[in-house]
């Protein structure tokens, strides 16, 4: 049965499930970031570095003193998180790497297949020298003649390594900034995991599920960058039906917005909470969004709760593209911006960049929805001054350039005045609590 809820609940839902109310409520450790992992499926992985890369603000906005070493470690320590094609490329509990053989496989039956047997020779060389020697990168090779590849022109090594890894017979051992060293798949998987075989049907229906894992209140519609990897619209819709028939998925009507949308069945004692929460303040109440206190936070560009685009009009009254493909004279809002969230709202833009040489957080442009007054609204400022300074820490920063002219002048000066967010629940922010502390300062503006 389809179960109807209000356009409040929704936004409350959102929010308590992809773990931001509060923001940052989660200690700086590993088995926070696999905690996100396990509420949202996957990460998706992005190598530009201009605000941070978009799996490290995702979990930055949910874990206090969030350090990129964190991830690194699940990655390339423990192994307990590896990289393949999901909605993109992602980030994956490793656990669940039989569910995306099919990925290796449909790039052995794809271009990438196609490259190996027609550069056969220096591909077998290539994995000859990694058995020999271990994890290797392109520039361990000699670049030769270019090829085509992915983005364009590239070395036959480099684009004979990625085809590898596509297929998986060669797997990311560990990244060097932007440099990639591949190593044989079975030198860093277990052995049994790599020997389970599942079915195909149900690898598509894994991954169907994983997109509804990570926003948590899909359609069945949608951009087509929802999709990918997980078969034509008829099979969708077939194998949907499956995930609800077996309760994995459950229907719902949102006020206001057209067709059903789906919900986890694990996590339908969210959406009870968020119920609540709505009716009780309805009531007269004062429960706010995760019972406490309306936090501040900045969205990455890719973060599950950005997927679906046409949602956000609906749902919280936002528009936002992510302009970095978009020619610099026809974008509205920046390069790279991050949407703000405060409570369970969508409130405004921030387009921050991180000057490591200077050790600062630069603020090039920052923007508010229409009717909001980030000054006026009821806690709002020590709210944003919190997420300004863990995003100091998140920078390794040791000052905040506000953007220039006199627009938001006033603003920041109430932050640097403000009496910094406090929750109880929330840890402090780890090892540069010494110099910027989100629970015990206010950022230092330059």
């Amino acid at each position: 049965m389809t179960q109807h809820i209000s356009m409040a609940a929704a936004r409350r839902f959102l929010a308590i499930r992809h773990l931001l109310a509060p923001p940052r409520g989660l200690p700086a450790s590993p088995e926070s970031v696999l905690a996100v992992v396990d509420r949202l499926g996957s990460l998706q992985f992005d190598p530009l570095e201009v605000a941070g890369r978009n799996h490290d603000l995702v979990l930055g906005a949910r874990i206090a003193g969030y350090g990129r070493g964190l991830t690194d470690e699940l990655l390339y320590g423990r192994r307990l998180l590896f990289e393949t094609y999901n909605k993109a490329l992602n980030l994956l509990p490793t656990r669940e790497l039989p569910y995306y053989r099919i990925t290796w496989q449909n790039g052995a039956d794809g271009r990438a297949g196609q490259l190996i047997r027609e550069h056969s020779a220096l591909a077998e060389k290539l994995l000859a020298v990694i058995t020999a020697e271990g994890p290797k990168c392109s520039g361990d090779f000699e670049r030769g003649a270019a090829i085509d590849w992915w983005w364009g022109p590239t070395s036959a090594a480099r684009a004979v390594l990625e085809a590898l890894s596509v297929t998986g017979r060669l797997s990311l051992a560990r990244r060097d900034g932007n440099r990639r060293y591949y190593d044989l798949t079975e030198h860093l998987f277990p052995a049994d995991l790599l020997e389970i075989r599942i079915p195909e049907r149900e690898q598509l229906r894994h991954k169907l599920l994983s997109r509804f894992r990570g926003h948590g209140l899909l359609g069945a519609g949608g951009s087509g960058e929802l999709w990918p990897g997980t078969g034509a619209a008829a099979n969708r819709a077939e194998m949907r039906r499956d995930l609800l028939d077996r309760g994995e998925l459950v229907p719902i009507e949102v006020e206001g917005m057209r067709g059903e949308r789906f919900v986890v069945g694990d996590e339908l004692p969210l959406l009870a909470q968020a119920e609540r929460e709505v009716a009780a303040e309805s009531a007269g109440g004062a429960v706010r969004p995760g019972d406490a206190t309306p936090g501040c936070s900045f969205i990455a560009p890719l973060d599950p709760l950005m997927w679906d685009r046409g949602a956000l009009g609906p749902i919280y009254d936002f528009e936002y593209r992510w302009e970095v493909y978009t020619p610099a004279a026809k974008r509205r809002w920046g390069y790279y911006v991050l949407p703000i969230l405060f409570g369970d709202r969508l409130v405004g833009r921030i387009e921050p960049r991180i000057d490591r040489a200077a050790k600062a957080v630069r603020i090039l442009s920052l923007g508010w929805e229409p009717g909001f007054d980030p000054i006026e609204a009821p806690g709002f400022v020590p709210a944003f001054s919190d997420a300004l300074n863990a995003y100091l820490v998140f920078g390794v920063a040791d000052g905040l350039l506000p953007p220039p002219g006199a627009t938001h002048r006033a603003l920041f000066r109430e932050v640097a005045s403000a009496v910094p967010v406090r929750r109880g629940a929330a840890p402090g922010p780890g090892p540069r609590a010494g110099r910027v502390s989100a629970a015990a300062a206010v950022p230092r503006i330059r």
